[in-house]
């Protein structure tokens, strides 16, 4: 089971985030979320798909601009991403994307861009370190150094990415999916490796999977995401044990259970995703707690 989580000041604060995208009428993806993660804490976001996860991770490092709502790294307000580039202290949070092939530059060889995060650190005084040793770190081989991002499988691109995230020891992580692209074999042992990295670092993260298995080991805490809100959430394995919320324990039983029926739980009806809708306050009274 997870440490307990630390009784200190968030190192990233999120209130009341709303993000829309364009349309007629618009479409908000992210209506009025908070959320803070300490030092040291790992966080999880789970949900379905097109809940509002990925938008609330993007709008959280500054990606997409928000329609309402703050975010802060400790004191300092996220901007917007633009031209400029961003302060020593914003670069002390680092996101790893579910896709490695749209973060890694394919001209450039792995050590090098590995050393772009350690030379984040060593800007804001955090100390250098040397780019194999991370490959090392993620279960790759030193000499990967010199190699380019074409060479290597999907697996372990998006352990590069990881190594490059971590090599700018950053405050704050940002982990949108990061093991999808994992052998089965591999995603638990990376997601601890990921949890462990951070903890010693004293870096917080905000991890969003689907694999809720993965979620139960490595999260202090976890917060269950339904149609762009925050519906439920407390101690992982308190909501493991009791979830209050319909939609929470939907999610749940529909993890796949041994039982040799050879069938997959049924999905839910429209019936009872609108329950999940009108459940809403009543488990919001939960996250107060």
């Amino acid at each position: 089971m997870t440490e307990q989580t630390r009784a200190t000041a968030p190192v990233l604060t999120a209130s009341e985030v709303v993000v829309e995208y364009r349309g007629r009428p618009p479409v908000r993806a992210v209506d009025g979320v908070s959320l803070t993660v300490a030092s040291g804490e790992v966080v999880a976001l789970v949900g379905e798909s097109g809940c509002g996860k990925s938008s609330l991770a993007r709008a959280v490092i500054g990606i997409e601009r928000l329609r309402s709502g703050t975010v802060a790294l400790g004191d300092s307000p996220v901007p917007v991403l633009g031209l400029h580039r961003r302060t020593p202290e914003l670069t002390s949070m680092q996101m790893v994307f579910q896709d490695p092939n749209s973060s890694l530059n394919p001209r450039r060889r792995i050590g090098e861009q590995i050393g772009d995060g350690v030379r984040a650190a060593v800007a804001r005084g955090d100390g250098g370190s040397d780019p194999a040793d991370w490959l090392e770190r993620v279960g790759l081989d030193r000499g990967s150094v010199k190699r380019y991002p074409h060479e290597f499988s999907g697996g372990q691109k998006q352990r590069i990415a990881i190594a490059r995230a971590l090599a700018a020891r950053p405050r704050m992580l940002v982990a949108d999916e990061p093991i999808s692209a994992l052998d089965a074999s591999t995603q638990s042992s990376v997601a601890a490796l990921m949890r462990t990295l951070s903890v010693e670092a004293g870096a917080g993260m905000l991890f969003i999977s689907h694999d809720l298995s993965v979620v139960r080991r490595i999260a202090d805490r976890t917060l269950v995401m339904y149609n762009g809100r925050i519906v439920e959430s407390g101690h992982t394995e308190t909501i493991w044990q009791s979830p209050r919320h319909p939609y929470t324990q939907a999610l749940l039983g529909a993890i796949p259970v041994p039982d040799g029926s050879g069938r997959l739980p049924a999905a839910p009806a429209e019936a009872e995703r609108d329950r999940w809708t009108d459940a809403v306050p009543e488990a919001l009274e939960r996250t107060a707690e």
